[in-house]
Parts: structure tokens; sequence; C-alpha cells
């Protein structure tokens, strides 16, 4: 592929992207309306640029047939036009996608007519149904066909014996926990007239997670890891390198910690990787480039920019396009392998989260979304120097009001810069101070952007249409600011980190914002250890918390937790046995008698991240001591957060309701456990009474 011109003119999105005129609005935005959003996943550019292929999320509607998650459908934009054409649509879920390089063929997998496990597809692009191109005994969980389109390697688990088989039938269906579950396995086979054929297995030492071609198709990049678990996945994931034809393993990169993007250069000489600084790096953000042809010489790229790159793609032999999650936005440029950095885009109000690029460089698909719209299309041609929007799948949002969202900034006690973004209710009046949701992140490795911030268990414009400032802060330990800033909080566990947060608080009452009678918080998994936090240790700063699949007891969850490594090296820094008073002393089970703060706790039956057991063991001691309201809701089923859609609108009525109850209706006693669904969501979805 070749250059992009780097004399491109840096491209002001906000000024060129034209959005619908919006009507005078009757409402702000309702649960119900969030029960229906669409949202696209990902967006593929053929390889002549021609097409764009994109997966779009639409929702199963609550109390409107069988319930379920989200289904993802297959849909296809002439660039040329801007026309949408849907292709695979209704009940299915279609997972990756690829292009033919000729461009006339699409690959896609999914479930279909009535298949058990999970197949490999392919459409033409011009019309026509759906093929089977790959029918397995174990679903295909991911592939990827060579440059010339004449091999395709697939990833699945490794089959069952005979034996293992039969003892299922039998019923011994015991499992033997963290050593019986299979690894994924590479297999190649030679793709001919719409048939795989010679299919065979590579050898490989643990479970695969991506497989890429080199350019010239003789060498494979295997992203591995030790084992199938979780942790594992997070930190122990490498990059090795397999000759096709002797399908013998070659060598290894040199990489450690977090693993991201993995890309061959267009001569097969380099391959770039986003890796984490170290072992002890929260997430993966540098660009490293792995040189083949001199030794695995290794350079890193951006090391010192403080932000977190998310994606990237070789534009030639010796250029890179990258995307970054920067502060509160992102940014898109190109960087050579000497170090040249030439920024592209002001995205303005949008910001962007994935792209693909076709083969001239001349056409750019990327995902962006802002405060008004969840993720959409934009394109970007580079003779027309301008960025145009392509999709709208939630027109209706015209005819809603939206509170006005801002970036803010404050000083941590410590004299930390810090930021988050501020959702005023709607009618928002400066004279009057108001009831406050803040909002507290997962991770801490993650952040908030100044985009689209409204979903089930994000607060958003539903409770600034209620009458709530929202707060979304980015507390130290935070992505978006470099490896330094996200590691800030390591070893420190609910010290720094949540104090920035009352700090955030303490920034709008000072500024007539919030009421300081009326702060409620919420969050979920690292945000449910806030709350926890909140609502115990902080419990006099708070007049009502929600706590979503949280932490309240850390002796306990580091001993539970499917991820034990990565709170070893990138959260607490120390075992349990280190220091028995460190993981006691940042429990919130701690403090619980010190609560005064209603809690509602809210939690996944079946989640390994964070067992049920945390919001339990929380939810019996603030019931015994019965010196504030507290609930518990458990969701059959759901893990780490919920993905079915009544479990999602169950979430977001009950989250919202508990803080209106508290913080606006100044109630003492806990609301109702029952909820009547079909009040809040009629049968033209247009309001919620």
């Amino acid at each position: 592929m070749r250059l992009f011109a780097v004399l491109i003119l840096c491209v002001s999105i906000t000024a060129l992207i034209t959005f619908p005129n919006k009507v005078h609005a009757a409402s702000g935005l309702t649960s119900a309306d969030v029960a229906r959003l669409q949202s696209v996943q990902d967006a593929e550019i053929s390889p002549d640029g021609n097409w764009i292929a994109l997966r779009l999320a639409v929702p199963r509607l609550p109390t409107q047939g069988e319930d379920g998650s989200s289904w993802t459908e297959l849909h296809v934009i002439d660039v040329q036009t801007g026309r949408q054409k849907p292709f695979v649509t209704g009940e299915v879920s279609i997972g990756p996608v690829q292009w033919a390089h000729d461009s006339k063929t699409l690959y896609y997998t999914a479930k279909r007519f009535g298949d058990k496990n999970t197949c490999l597809y392919q459409i033409p692009v011009d019309g026509g149904e759906s093929v089977p191109v790959l029918r397995r005994s174990e679903s295909i969980r991911g592939f990827q066909f060579s440059l010339d389109g004449g091999k395709l390697a697939f990833l699945a688990l490794t089959e069952k014996n005979e034996v293992s088989k039969k003892q299922d039938e039998q019923g011994f269906n015991q499992e033997i926990y963290e050593e019986d579950a299979r690894s994924a396995a590479v297999w190649i086979g030679d793709f001919d007239n719409g048939l795989v054929k010679n299919i065979t297995q590579i050898e490989l030492t643990g479970s695969a997670y991506e497989v890429h071609w080199s350019p010239q198709g003789h060498r494979l990049a295997v992203v591995a890891a030790p084992t199938p678990s979780v942790d594992d996945q997070y930190m122990k994931r490498q990059v090795h390198l397999i000759d096709v034809a002797s399908q013998k393993h070659l060598s290894s990169l040199n990489t450690s910690g977090k693993l991201g993007e993995v890309c061959w250069n267009s001569t097969g000489e380099k391959i770039a990787v986003i890796s984490g600084q170290d072992k002890h790096d929260p997430s993966e953000g540098r660009i490293v480039i792995h040189d083949l042809s001199n030794k695995m010489q290794t350079t890193t790229l951006l090391a010192d920019y403080e932000a977190h790159v998310i994606k990237i793609n070789w534009l030639d032999s010796d250029t890179l396009l990258w995307l970054a999650e920067e502060n509160l936005g992102s940014q898109v440029g190109t960087i050579t392998v000497d170090g040249k950095v030439d920024r592209w885009l002001d995205p303005g109000e949008i910001v962007f989260s994935s792209f693909s690029i076709d083969d001239s460089t001349n056409g750019l698909a990327l995902v962006g979304s802002s405060y008004e719209h969840p993720s959409e299309v934009f394109f970007l041609q580079r003779h027309e120097q301008k960025i145009q929007r392509l999709t709208n799948h939630n027109e209706w949002l015209k005819d809603r009001d939206f509170g006005r969202q801002v970036a803010v900034k404050w000083n941590a006690r410590d004299g930390l810069p810090l930021e988050g973004i501020l959702i005023y209710p709607l009618d928002y009046d400066e004279a009057k101070k108001y009831p406050t949701i803040m909002y507290v992140h997962g991770g801490p490795e993650s952040h908030e952007k100044n985009a689209w911030l409204t979903s089930y268990s994000r607060p958003g414009q539903v409770a600034a249409a209620k009458g709530f400032v929202v707060f979304y802060p980015n507390y130290r330990g935070s992505t978006g600011r470099g490896v330094q800033f996200s590691m800030a909080g390591q070893g420190d566990a609910a010290g720094k980190e949540f104090d920035d947060l009352i700090d955030g608080i303490d920034y709008l009452i000072a500024n007539a914002i919030a009421d300081s009678t009326a702060i409620g918080v919420t969050g979920g998994s690292y945000g449910g250890y806030a709350s926890a936090w909140c609502s115990t240790y902080y419990s006099d700063r708070f007049a009502a918390s929600v706590m979503f699949v949280g932490i309240s007891d850390n002796l306990s969850k580091v001993g539970t937790t499917d991820i034990p490594e990565e709170m070893y090296l990138v959260h607490h820094r120390k075992r349990l046995w280190d220091d028995w008073n460190y993981f006691l002393e940042r429990s919130p089970i701690r403090y619980v008698e010190r609560n005064q703060t209603p809690t509602l706790i809210l939690h996944g039956k079946e989640d390994p991240r964070v067992h049920p057991s945390q919001s339990l063991e929380l939810h019996r001691h603030l019931k015994t001591l019965d010196q504030a309201p507290v609930r518990l809701v458990l969701y059959p089923g759901e893990g780490h957060g919920n993905k079915r859609a009544a479990s999602k609108f169950d979430y977001n009525l009950r989250m919202l309701r508990w803080m209106e109850h508290f913080l606006i209706a100044r109630k003492q006693e806990a609301p109702s456990y029952s909820i009547d669904y079909d009040e809040h969501f009629s049968g033209d979805h247009s309001s919620e009474d």
C-alpha cells in the first residue's frame, strides 16, 4: 500500500460534518429510548475503496418478545452514493468480517440455517444469498484469508476425543477448575471455488487468540497464551511466527505485558504491535516495531506520548497510520519507523474508536460517536480532505432534548491535574444547585471520553432529563493520558484514586453546580468498588449509592477472581500474604459501620471476575447494621455486566429510581422492589411515563 500524502491538510470535523437540523424536541431521553439504541460495532472498507461493511448492534426490546442479548446485523454502504444496504439482518449475530481481495465477496462467521456451532459464510457484494464455506464440530472463533485468497487460517477449540464424548453422554459433566478448559488451536487449509480443502492443524503450545498472514503468505503470526485462562489472555499473550510450509515454530516476538493489535508491513520484514511498556503497564498503548530482517530488533514509537494508541495499520513498508485515545477525545496520525509524526485530524466533537483503510490508502472508514449519538460510520477521502458521516441509525434522536455536555478540569488535593465530563440537566438554571450523580468507570485502566455517555449502566442523558447533573471523572489510574498517569494508582487501591473522586465533587460544590446534600454515586466493577467505598468510607458525603458487580472485600476478592495475576501485576503490586492489613484497610467492609448511605447492590450470579459473594457479603453486613436502606438484586445467567435486554432494562430502571427516590424525593425508606416494566416501555417506544 502507498502512503497517504503527508501534506494532507489538518481537517476539522466539527466544521465539515453536517448533521440533520434539530427540530424542537418534546422531551429528553428515557430508559425506553436507551433500550432501543442501535450502535455500529465496526466498519471494514473494501480493498478497492468502493464499499464499507459494518456490523450493527440491534437490541432486542424488553417486554417485546423473547429475551436475550442484542443481535448483530451485517450492512454494506456504497461509498459513492452513501446508500446503506442490509445484507444479513434479523435474528442473527454476525462475527468478524473480512473482504475478499477482489472486493467482490464478504466473509463472516455466524450461526445460521440451524447451525449448532458458529460457521464461516460468504456472501457476494453484488447480491445473492449467504453460502457456507466451512462447518466444523467446534465453533470457528476467528479466521483470516491469505492476501491472494488461496489459503484460509482459522481458530477453533481442540476437538474432544471419543472417550470424553462418551463420558459427556453418560452425564459426567464435572468441571476440573482451571485445568480442563480446552485450548483454541490454529488450522490452515487451501481455499478453492468456495471450498476449504487439505485442512491441517498447526502444532502450537498454548491457546490461540488471533492469526495473521504475512503478505507473501509463507508465514503466520499467531497470538497465543500459555493456557486458555482469562488471566493468561490478559497478561501472557505472545506473538509466535510459524512457517506455513513446514508448520514449524520459527520464533517468538520479545513482548511483555498486555498486547493489542498485530500488523505485518507490506514486505513482511516488520511487525508492528501495540503493547504495554512492561508487565506492570495497566494497558497496551505503545507501538513497538519488530524488525524480522535485523535479528528481531525492536523500536518503540510514541514512547512518551501521553495517550494510548488503540489501532494501527501500515501505509507502506515504513509508515504507520495510528488512532489514539488522547485525554477526553481521539487523535489520528502517521508515524514512520524513524519516528517522524504527522497528526491528521482535529476530531472536534467526534471521538473515534476504530478505522480501516483501502489498498490505495485513499479511503478511510472510521467509527465514532459524539454526545448526541452512539457510534456511527464516517468516511475520509483524502482528495476531498473532509470527513463525511455516512450513517444515522437512531434518527429519532433528533426529536430528543439533550443536556449540555462539557469537559471539566480540577486539581486533586496533591495538585495533580484531573479532568472529566459533566452533563447538565435540561433547562439548567445557574442560580440553582442540583442533585448530582457521579458515575465512576471501571478498570481502572479505562477512561470516559467526551462522546456518547448514555447506556443501561451509565445514567447520562436520561438522568439529565430527570433533573440531575451527571459527573464522569477520570481519576488517576485512568487511560488516555499515558503510562505514568495510568500507573499512578498502583499499590494504593481506594487511596488517592478515590480521593480524586471526592476532590471532583468538591469542585462541583465550590462552583455552585452540585447540591452537597444530594450526591449519588454509581459504577460497575472498579466503579462498583468506588460506589461501595463511597457508601462506607466516605458515607457522610453521599446520599445514595448504586454498586454494580463491585468489590467489597479485597481479602477474598483476590482469591476468587479469574484475573489474580492482573490484580497482582497492575493493581495491588503485592500478594495477600505480603500485607494482610493493606488488603483489609482497602476494603469497604472494613468501614461498614460508617454507612449512612442508602445502597442498591446489583450483580450477575455467574460473574467470574468479581464473585457474587462480594455483593452478598456487603449486603449482609449493611442489612445487619440496619443504619440505612440496602437492597441486593442478583441477575441469573449474567456475568461481569448484563447482556440480556431484560437485565439491562431492569438495571437502568432500578438505578435511576434509586437516585430519584433518595436524591430528589428525599425519601427515608427504600422504594418497592417490584417494577411495572410495561408502564416504562410503551408499544410505540416513544415515551416513559
